[in-house]
């Protein structure tokens, strides 16, 4: 299949070390993306603290039971067993702390109309404590591990659940990203390329 290659400007913006600063400037960014491609009507950014409360969620919009669908990659690494950055804003994007998790998960069951569905990714040593923070409120959870290659174990898993299901939790074929060679498998270029979608969303 041929490929089309479009030279575009290189830029970058600096970002005053404050909290927040980041995600403003990529909330904006995402605004301009969503212009540029058409759907700015339909398409809103908006910067919030996860612990907000309910109330600063719906001043803009975000009210209870207002979403059908969230999708979300929350901070997962240990800041006890891994090594967190030094910069305050790639910290709180990367390094959470045990409330982290359940503080997300509850933002999102909020938010989530009945039968609503949340999809998320993590560490893959850290399912158990998924799983355990999805069941006061969700259901149907499933679960796909993604492995680098197909002799490595899972390092991420990406779940998807139910607000208010009872279904049992189902584990999927794992996702492998990666050849023996380093090159990524069939399976990731057709999900990369747009022609084929994961197994999760589909279900």
């Amino acid at each position: 299949m041929a490929s089309t290659l479009r030279k575009v400007d290189y830029f970058y913006v600096m970002v005053p070390n404050t909290a927040g600063q980041g995600a403003k400037v990529l909330a904006a960014l995402a605004a301009e993306n969503a212009q540029l491609n058409g759907v700015a009507a339909r398409v809103s950014s908006v910067v919030l603290d996860v612990a907000a409360p309910a109330a600063a969620f719906a001043a803009v919009g975000l009210g209870p039971e207002s979403a059908a669908r969230v999708l979300m990659n929350p901070p997962f690494n240990d800041p006890a067993r891994q090594r967190a950055s030094a910069d305050r804003e790639r910290r709180l994007a990367h390094a959470g702390s045990a409330e982290t998790l359940p503080a997300w998960i509850k933002a999102a069951a909020r938010l989530l109309r009945p039968r609503g569905t949340v999809s998320m990714i993590w560490r893959a040593d850290g399912l158990v404590q998924v799983l355990q923070a999805l069941a006061p409120a969700f259901g149907a959870a499933t679960v796909m591990p993604v492995h680098p290659t197909e002799r490595e174990p899972a390092v991420r898993v990406l779940v998807r659940a139910t607000k208010g299901s009872r279904a049992p939790l189902v584990l999927l074929p794992g996702f492998v990203l990666n050849d023996g060679a380093g090159c990524p498998t069939s399976q990731a270029r057709s999900v990369l390329r747009g022609d084929a979608v994961l197994a999760l969303s589909e279900i």
